[in-house]
């Protein structure tokens, strides 16, 4: 978390974001942070590093930030949906640590994500800082709410990840070593995703890019953060959040795979984008991490675990839907990988569907938020923590979603265990089912009988991960490791 605002202000000004053509930046030279911003331009150019900030670069360099490139190493592989190429043996690298819940306070990975992250909440705070220069209110006021979108949706991961964590809520001098190593209570990192979501909903202004923080996505990211917190008053503002987007009438069901490589879809409500054109601008886990097309042959591989239960909700295979098959076999093993993503759009073939040349989201844009997760989300605040629900309402959301998949048998009773096997198959490898699992207080069981099966060892404290050893290092002893992790 040592930040350096000259060298993070050339990255801020000279990023790009695809779709986000409304700004061309020009960079001066001989400038700071203390005497760049002098303008709405130039607070909207600086905020366009800050959404390039968690993109993170394509390159195989560990020393560089990867944002979410790696996210699916922190989340898929530490729950029972994704596996190494290797699953069975002793793999002591940095992804073997994940699937196995052995993770080291030295893992790269870990690293690179938690630091990857302070560097979004550190720009965004650069941006917060600036706001007094603008005079037009309302101007300032969208500026604002994209920033602390970002800010809250960098911290809402990492708080879910690591626990507790240092409040950096504004720009931190390098001397204030107190202030940027040492951690405070979940409950006050919250406070502040809640309080960043909320000016976000109500202040950024209507653009229509769907990879740039909107009034929706604010609300439905909110919902989720109140899910997670779980309190009866949170249910009832996560149901109610998710009943604006739903009665607002922006969004739908769109046929599934063009969810994924279509650019232009009213399921999407955000995106963190990527342009295929350009090397630097565009990613890296559909092609070398999820499938067997990069050099790396894939290194996210479904369990066994996932796809029976894939097999057993995927739903009515269709010509146009892959809900029930985002898998394709490697090298003609009973081993699968993950093909829900693919560069543009050409898989070369998936297990028993082919989906060459279909158009996609740019540069296969990585969904963060889509109104599938906010119908299952509206079930979810209904049920409210309960173990089932006869609410029609519920029951209607969750039904929508099961349609699409050709399910047509409405249930009576919506119970906590189907809501969250459904999450699982429709939101599958998109970095949800480790969350969800906590959120719905399933992950010990679930995961310590999937450890069990596997010949793992999983603990209660293995749903956090640890805090880096680097940062440890830094913080001059201010900074406690993670239970477990000693």
């Amino acid at each position: 978390m040592k930040y350096f605002k000259y060298i993070a202000l050339m990255l801020m000004v000279g990023s790009t974001v695809s779709c986000s053509d409304f700004l061309e930046a020009e960079l001066s030279s001989a400038i700071t942070t203390d005497n760049y911003y002098t303008s709405v331009d130039e607070l909207e150019t600086g905020l366009i590093g800050v959404y390039a900030a968690i993109k993170g670069v394509n390159t195989s360099s560990k020393d560089l930030n990867h944002g979410v490139q790696w996210e699916f190493y922190l989340t898929e592989m530490r729950s029972d949906n994704t596996s190494t190429k290797s699953p069975d043996s002793e793999d002591a690298s940095d992804a073997g640590q994940m699937e196995s819940f052995a993770v080291l306070p030295t893992n790269n990975f870990v690293l690179n994500y938690y630091t990857s992250s302070f560097e979004t909440i550190y720009r965004a705070n650069v941006i917060i800082e600036k706001l007094g220069i603008i005079e037009d209110a309302e101007a300032a006021a969208a500026i604002e709410g994209e920033a602390k979108f970002l800010r809250a949706y960098s911290y809402f991961n990492l708080v879910r990840l690591f626990g507790d964590l240092p409040l950096i809520d504004r720009v931190v001098a390098p001397l204030e070593v107190e202030k940027e190593f040492t951690r405070v209570d979940t409950d006050i990192i919250y406070d502040l995703i809640v309080s960043d979501l909320e000016t976000a909903a109500s202040s950024i202004a209507d653009h229509g890019y769907k990879t740039r923080a909107s009034k929706d996505a604010a609300k439905a990211l909110l919902a989720k953060v109140h899910l997670t917190i779980g309190t009866s008053e949170s249910y009832t503002k996560a149901q109610l959040l998710c009943e604006e987007i739903i009665n607002g009438g922006k969004y739908k069901l769109e046929d599934f795979h063009d969810v994924f490589y279509s650019e232009l879809n009213d399921e999407v409500i955000f995106a963190i984008g990527y342009n295929s054109g350009v090397q630097d601008n565009s990613q890296i886990f559909s092609a070398e991490w999820m499938n067997a097309q990069g050099h790396t042959s894939g290194v996210n591989y479904a369990t066994t675990d996932v796809v029976a239960a894939i097999d057993a909700r995927g739903g009515n295979r269709t010509e146009n839907s892959y809900r029930e098959d985002p898998l394709t076999l490697f090298g003609g093993t009973v081993r699968y990988q993950v093909a829900k993503y693919f560069p543009d759009g050409d898989s070369g073939g998936t297990n028993g569907q082919d989906f060459t040349g279909l158009p996609q989201l740019a540069g296969n844009d990585w969904i963060v938020l889509r109104y599938a997760d906010v119908l299952l989300m509206h079930a979810e605040a209904i049920l409210a923590g309960g173990t089932e629900t006869t609410n029609g309402n519920a029951i209607g959301s969750y039904m929508e979603v099961r349609e699409r998949a050709g399910f047509t048998d409405t249930p009576s009773t919506l119970t906590k265990l189907e809501l969250l096997a459904e999450r699982r198959v429709e939101l599958a490898f998109e970095n949800q089912r480790l969350f969800d699992l906590i959120r719905f207080n399933e992950a010990q069981s679930t995961l310590s009988a999937f450890a069990t099966a596997n010949g793992f060892n999983f603990t209660s404290t293995d749903l956090l991960l640890p805090i880096p050893q680097n940062e440890i290092n830094l913080s001059q002893g201010l900074m406690n490791q993670n239970p477990g992790y000693n």
